[in-house]
């Protein structure tokens, strides 16, 4: 999707049509094939049919006996045991003799129910050498076995191309053997900072004029959030060969999408947009937004140095001002990385929530208002709901409105006071698993005293380093499917 530059930037366009822009021209990248232990959190790029129906024999669903249903209650010579592994091999049980079986194990051909431990009783003596069991309840043909194929019939389709990967998904590759998986690949970001004014977060004494360098750190942990890969280009200065130098050293470096922080206002020391402009397409460069209002969106083609094909790098303009930089990377860049990385619905969840305080609108621009959601048992109509909180301060300058916010309020421009308990539409911008609760919700939950004092010595940051072992007959055997992957790729944990 291609516009000319002199449409761009005749007028403002709306937030929606500059996402519409956006994700027009950001493509699902080329598919990969990966080893399925760094696939979490990808999007498959194919379907996975089971190539063997599972379960692949019948298999116990309890530790108990396996019987013949019709044989009853009484007292029975055990024959076999056919543990999880490759026992009982060869092994038919007859009508008047059991064999001992274990969860998961296979069952003898002949028997055709299994008796759980619970209602049996081991016979203390035995004349003929057996050992011997007495059951002592019966059950029906079929009782605690499961066929072959009953969680997984062969040749099902188990994943849909378009399903990202979690930790069942894991779990499920493993079990059918599947050990790679074609991917689509999570997009590479360069992120550069522009501005004379700006100097190194570390730098302990600031001179006249100066300010510390924050949009380049936040964008870094943002995209790091994602989990791409990343190139620092550090700080250009407000002049034409240092954003020149830093531009090209970014798109020779193979990456996907560029963000470059300030030089995007309408000033003579903002360059950005015509050092865009010169290597590829304005597609837009203000938006009706606030804050955010002049963001610049640019498409760039360039002859790829490991690919024969043209590689497209998208480009994003952010404004300078910390709150804005960071608010279109949630609502812009963010949608595009997802594309990139194949998401089918690259969008941002939305909720509807009644606002705790009045908020006074502006009369041209709508805004994207920084606030705390939570849940409450009553959020002001008689319903559960949510209720949000605003972050105080709405200046664009005023990182701090950003701090803890998990939602920006949609408030549409009418140039009046919106009164508490209006109702509107929130963007979430972070996981509100963690959202504040109201004391009348948590009085609600069922919580031992105990739990409620128990404190954590631990960091939200530490990693808890964790042994895994497969204790199992028949993975050590390979007969069977080692689903340690399941839990090794456990958000926080490492191994």
């Amino acid at each position: 999707m291609s516009l000319p530059t002199s449409a761009a930037t005749m007028t403002m366009i709306s937030a929606k049509e500059a996402l519409h822009r956006v994700l027009g021209v950001a493509r699902p990248l080329p598919v990969v094939t990966i080893p399925i232990h760094g696939a979490l959190g990808l999007i498959l790029a194919e379907d996975i049919r089971a190539p063997d129906p599972f379960p692949p024999y019948r298999a116990s669903i309890k530790d108990g006996y396996a019987v013949v249903a019709s044989d009853g209650p009484g007292e029975y010579p055990v024959i076999a045991e056919s543990r999880a592994g490759s026992d009982g091999i060869g092994v038919s049980v007859t009508p008047g003799a059991v064999a001992y079986v274990t969860t998961g194990g296979p069952v003898p051909d002949g028997a055709d129910a299994v008796v759980q431990i619970e209602d049996t009783e081991q016979v203390t003596s035995s004349s003929d050498g057996l050992k011997r069991v007495r059951i002592l309840n019966g059950v029906s043909k079929g009782c605690d076995i499961r066929p072959v194929g009953c969680d997984i019939e062969k040749d099902a389709l188990v994943l849909k191309s378009g399903e990202q990967i979690g930790s069942p998904e894991i779990g499920l590759l493993a079990t059918m053997g599947f050990m790679t998986v074609k991917v689509y690949p999570r997009p590479t970001l360069a992120v550069l900072s522009t501005g004379d004014e700006l100097v190194e977060p570390s730098t302990q004494c600031l001179n006249h004029g100066q300010i510390r360098d924050s949009n380049r750190s936040m964008l870094l942990a943002a995209v790091m959030q994602q989990q791409c890969k990343l190139v620092d280009l550090g700080i250009a200065r407000d002049d034409e060969q240092s954003l020149d130098d830093s531009l090209d050293r970014a798109l020779n470096s193979s990456i996907d999408i560029l963000l470059i922080s300030g030089g995007v206002s309408m000033g003579d020391r903002d360059l950005v947009k015509p050092s865009l402009e010169k290597r590829g397409t304005i597609l837009f460069e203000k938006v009706l937004m606030r804050p955010g209002k002049p963001l610049t969106f640019a498409e760039i083609t360039r002859k790829s140095n490991e690919e024969k094909c043209d590689k497209t790098v998208i480009a994003f303009g952010l404004p300078g001002n910390p709150v804005s930089c960071l608010l279109c990377f949630q609502l812009f860049a963010l949608p595009a990385i997802r594309q990139l990385a194949g998401w089918s619905n690259p969008h941002l969840q939305r909720v509807h929530t009644r606002i705790a305080q009045p908020i006074r609108t502006d009369s041209i621009r709508p805004e994207y208002h920084r606030a705390i959601i939570r849940w409450e048992l009553d959020n002001g109509s008689g319903t559960p709901g949510f209720i949000a909180e605003s972050t105080g301060v709405q200046m664009s300058s005023r990182l701090l409105s950003m701090k803890s916010a998990n939602a920006l309020l949609e408030v549409p421009a009418t140039g009046e006071i919106l009164p508490a308990g209006t109702s509107l539409q929130a963007v979430l911008i972070s996981d509100i698993s963690n959202f504040h609760l109201s004391k009348v919700f948590t009085d609600h939950c069922i919580q031992s005293s105990a739990e409620s004092k128990q404190t954590s010595s631990a960091s939200p940051e530490t990693k808890v380093k964790v042994a895994i072992l497969t204790v199992s007959d028949t993975v050590s055997s390979g007969a069977g499917p080692d689903r340690r992957w399941y839990w090794i790729y456990t958000k926080g944990c490492y191994t």
